[in-house]
């Protein structure tokens, strides 16, 4: 009879997910950098802060001086039948203007489109942190996961060969009679399951691997494990605190809600005097038998009053109003789901971390279950069955808290995106 082997995985703890140590290839911190410089929609937020600064020059440009030249230069014929006439002919003729408009007033249009574009700034670097903090979570969880599907796939195997070790067991002693061809043939079809089952993690492991290249731009290596998290909010309510505080999509939501209100005194300016003070000086002259300059300098005050626009500009200012109630409606749906993230993430942490005690004491004890039932095998008090049951158990046990492991990391990392802290890893 052939002695029992059981490979125990020593190499690869059950604790390696987060707490093993460190191997050589690309770390957490790397696998981020690599996803920033690499990652389109991060490039596309990154644009459109760029677009919103040129914004905020183009509101300033509005309010200082507008200068213009212009010229022109041709032929002129001039014929006439006054008894009394000069300069009758062809003659060459070239004039240049040069005008300077000053706005001296426009109804708060200039003071209002800068605070929008101001506010369209906030906006754009909060949604860019938001896309930051997204595409860092992304990649931890990527990350984890790549670790997680390794380890499974190392438990599996070792369940593969663990099982087989059993058929083996079982096939020597039905040669000696101490067993049924049932043991057997129960044996054979455990051992058949642990191999479909290893070719299920395998899948999931390719799976996890390619999304962890598409967020990454290469192919994982040997991952080690993750630098701990930042410390977390000591309670729920200091979460949702800390959410509504520095959550940067709440913060853009409120941004966008500023420069809608900006947008409303941008739409009722339209409606109200404008003025300006005009400066021009020009030159013309006349070539010919009587060559003539003229010039003329002048500074005006310029006026304008709409008096009747047709119900545009009320039209304009009922249109902002609707905008800024749908950014108020958009900052409280914000405010909402970022509260569900809060609580969801902050639950499940919770519940993870019970899992892994959990999970830590059910490994202990099916270790022992399991070399129980190996020794009373081998003395005729339990079948094969038994034996495999309990195998069966201590690898469930360990893949539990491989997952367990794997979900509480995540969730922390979840928890800190959705109270905007989650800047940096490790």
């Amino acid at each position: 009879m052939r002695p029992h082997k059981i490979t125990l995985l020593l190499g690869a703890s059950l604790y390696s997910l987060v707490l093993g140590a460190p191997a050589h290839g690309e770390t957490l911190q790397e696998a981020v950098a690599a996803a920033f410089s690499t990652n389109p929609q991060l490039e596309i937020e990154r644009y459109r802060t760029d677009i919103a600064r040129e914004t905020l020059d183009l509101a300033r440009s509005a309010g200082l001086p507008q200068l213009s030249v212009s010229g022109s230069g041709g032929y002129e014929y001039v014929d006439t039948n006054s008894v009394i006439n000069f300069g009758t002919g062809d003659r060459p003729i070239a004039s240049a203007q040069l005008q300077a408009i000053q706005p001296i007033y426009s109804g708060g249009r200039i003071g209002a489109g800068i605070r929008q574009a101001k506010a369209g700034i906030s906006s754009a670097d909060q949604t860019f942190d938001a896309a930051r903090q997204d595409l860092i979570l992304d990649v931890v969880t990527a990350y984890v996961d790549v670790r997680r599907d390794r380890e499974t796939v190392a438990i599996r195997k070792n369940n593969v060969e663990v099982t087989g070790e059993q058929v083996r067991a079982a096939e020597d002693r039905f040669e000696v009679g101490v067993v049924t061809r049932t043991d057997v043939a129960q044996a054979q079809a455990r051992l058949e399951g642990a191999r479909a089952a290893l070719a299920g993690a395998e899948a999931a492991l390719q799976g996890s691997e390619a999304l962890y290249e598409f967020l990454t731009g290469q192919k994982p290596g040997d991952l080690p494990a993750p630098p701990p998290f930042p410390p977390l909010p000591v309670d729920v309510e200091t979460a949702f605190a800390d959410a509504e505080a520095n959550n940067p999509s709440i913060l853009a939501a409120r941004e966008d809600l500023k420069a809608a209100g900006a947008g409303v005194d941008v739409a009722r300016a339209d409606g109200r005097p404008q003025i300006s003070v005009v400066g021009t000086a020009g030159l013309q002259e006349t070539w010919g038998d009587a060559s003539r300059r003229d010039t003329n300098v002048s500074a005006v005050a310029q006026g304008r009053i709409p008096l009747f626009t047709g119900g545009a500009v009320k039209a304009q200012v009922n249109s902002a109003k609707l905008q800024r109630e749908q950014a108020r409606r958009r900052v409280d749906a914000f405010e909402t789901q970022v509260r569900a993230q809060v609580a969801q993430a902050w639950y499940s942490y919770s519940a993870a971390n019970r899992a892994i005690e959990a999970s830590r004491r059910q490994v202990e004890a099916a270790e022992i279950a399991y070399e129980g039932a190996k020794e009373e095998l081998a003395v005729g008090v339990r079948t094969t069955l038994d034996v495999l049951d309990q195998e069966q158990q201590l690898f469930e046990a360990r893949l539990a808290l491989v997952g367990a492991e794997r979900d509480a990391y995540v969730a922390a990392h979840q928890l800190l995106r959705a109270t905007g802290g989650l800047d940096t890893i490790g």
